[in-house]
């Protein structure tokens, strides 16, 4: 089983210094991957809260915000060399397409094939209608986006109308290093999800979830591979975030489950809670080598 990170940067914290130390003490001791989230505002009211938190609240520093996952993937891509950067996850209903397929064929380029592109359709109405989009049918609208990323990272020339995406001889490169294409980690719990990440996926994200929950989801994944006359192969990847609060003794039993890669999460980013931290994670490494 393979150990990542989960660290999405914010300022004023994570300035590009305490950045780049902390991708290469990553790589360092032996770390997989650094998986950011994605949230590109917040709002002080929102009609759903944040379900990864007790009181609806992403977490930010007072003052501060979440850095742009592709750029900061890009600063890190410069800082590193064998650490794998995984969007954990893009909100792709809210994305342009064509210009997410760029950033990240880009980035898989820059990187020599070294980027996982997880994503979900997201819980932040406010956000999805900011960016200029409806809520109701973001999960369509996934899809479709989902297809055309698809086709132009690995068709040469691409002609499209769907829905929401209309173009005639398209044109993309550089084609991205990993093929057919950079993975698509599909993320979430509902049964739509584990219908995208049948259709789509190189596998699946889940968050938060001890091994009980992680069990659960595994079947509901598996009854949705079942229903399109599939089964789950070695090369479908998966891969979860242990709570918070679960001890690093305990995540070996991931393993046991099937998990591929166990994405940890570093949790603060204050200077002070960071080493001791980092050691836990790198004592797991070791137990997982």
């Amino acid at each position: 089983m393979k150990i990542g990170v989960f660290a999405t940067f914010m300022s004023p914290l994570a300035t590009p210094s305490m950045i780049r130390d902390f991708g290469r003490q990553a790589e360092g001791i032996g770390l997989d991957s650094i998986w950011m989230g994605e949230h590109v505002a917040l709002f002080d009211k929102n009609t759903y809260g944040y379900p990864s938190s007790k009181d609806g609240r992403i977490p930010v520093p007072p003052g501060g915000g979440m850095l742009d996952v592709t750029a900061t993937f890009g600063f890190l891509a410069a800082a590193t060399t064998t650490l794998r950067l995984g969007t954990g996850v893009a909100l792709v209903p809210q994305r342009n397409p064509i210009y997410t397929a760029k950033e990240m064929c880009t980035l898989d380029w820059l990187t020599d094939g070294r980027i996982d592109f997880g994503i979900g359709v997201g819980w932040n109405k406010e956000e999805v209608e900011a960016c200029g989009y409806r809520w109701e049918d973001r999960g369509a609208r996934c899809d479709e986006f989902l297809e055309v990323m698809r086709r132009l990272w690995s068709e040469p020339v691409v002609d499209f109308a769907g829905k929401w995406v209309k173009f005639e001889t398209l044109r993309m490169d550089p084609k991205p290093i990993q093929k057919p294409h950079v993975p698509i980690i599909v993320g979430g719990y509902a049964d739509a999800a584990f219908r995208r990440a049948v259709r789509f996926g190189a596998g699946w994200y889940g968050f938060n979830l001890d091994p009980a929950k992680t069990v659960a989801m595994l079947g509901k994944l598996d009854a949705a591979f079942a229903k399109e006359g599939r089964t789950r192969g070695k090369d479908f990847e998966i891969i979860v975030t242990p709570p918070m609060g679960m001890p690093i003794d305990e995540m070996p039993e991931y393993a046991e489950l099937g998990v591929d890669r166990l994405v940890v999460n570093l949790g603060s980013q204050r200077a002070e809670r960071i080493p001791p931290r980092m050691a836990e994670i790198e004592r797991l490494v070791k137990m997982a080598a």
